[in-house]
């Protein structure tokens, strides 16, 4: 057997530095980890009637009742590395999309008002807007007759259309949103055949774009 090595004043005085950058390394990830989180993910989608986001971050107490009233366990918990912040309600639509309910029972379940408990109607939740992402892929780009986006709509023949279009000479029918009518449950993206959803539910915010910016970089 080897004969452990006898370590020196400066081999150990080294050790000592690096197992400290060690640790101050992992601090410092650990920080910036939670600053990370501290602030929501573009992509996260909330419960109906949810109040502005940086609003809904003041006013949520990250109590899960909302989460506990879903009867078709829509809703989650932000977890670490989730798309929201830390201990706040998000769902993902390709897994589990909004059900709609008549009654809104997780917005009346809020004791906060982070959700709007008077919410006249599971219509007016303005959760996110579908956004056709995958023009590349949709297989009605392709001239494929699919519409599975449309027939699985709540709002059916208002939310999602097919509108005739014409592409490299050929007519194809296409899905068409209509922002106004969409509530973003993400039935159409829970649904997409394909592997990686071309339509996907996306804050409003984000999926009807921002303010635009002049040349000189001020709002426009």
């Amino acid at each position: 057997m080897a004969k452990r090595r006898k370590m020196s004043r400066r081999d150990a005085m080294a050790e000592v530095a690096r197992a400290a950058g060690v640790v101050c390394l992992g601090g410092f990830s650990l920080a910036a980890l939670v600053k990370t989180t501290s602030s929501a993910d573009a992509r996260a989608i909330r419960p109906p009637g949810a109040m502005p986001e940086q609003d809904f971050l003041k006013a949520c107490v990250r109590c899960g009742l909302c989460v506990e009233a879903c009867p078709y366990g829509t809703l989650s918990l932000a977890r670490w590395g989730d798309e929201a912040e830390l201990g706040t309600p998000f769902f993902t639509p390709r897994s589990i999309p909004c059900y709609m309910c008549r009654d809104v029972p997780c917005a009346r379940a809020c004791p906060t008002g982070a959700l709007d408990r008077d919410i006249p109607s599971i219509r007016d939740a303005n959760m996110g807007v579908a956004v056709l992402v995958g023009h590349e892929t949709c297989l009605n780009y392709k001239g494929i007759n699919c519409g599975i986006c449309v027939r699985v709509c709540p709002i059916r023949g208002k939310a999602i259309s097919l509108e005739p279009q014409e592409i490299n000479g050929r007519q194809v029918q296409i899905p068409v949103v209509h922002s106004s009518e969409c509530t973003g449950c993400g039935t159409c993206e829970k649904q997409c055949v394909l592997g990686h959803a071309a339509i996907r539910v996306l804050p409003r915010d984000l999926g009807l774009g921002g303010p635009g910016r002049n040349r000189a970089g001020r709002p426009t």
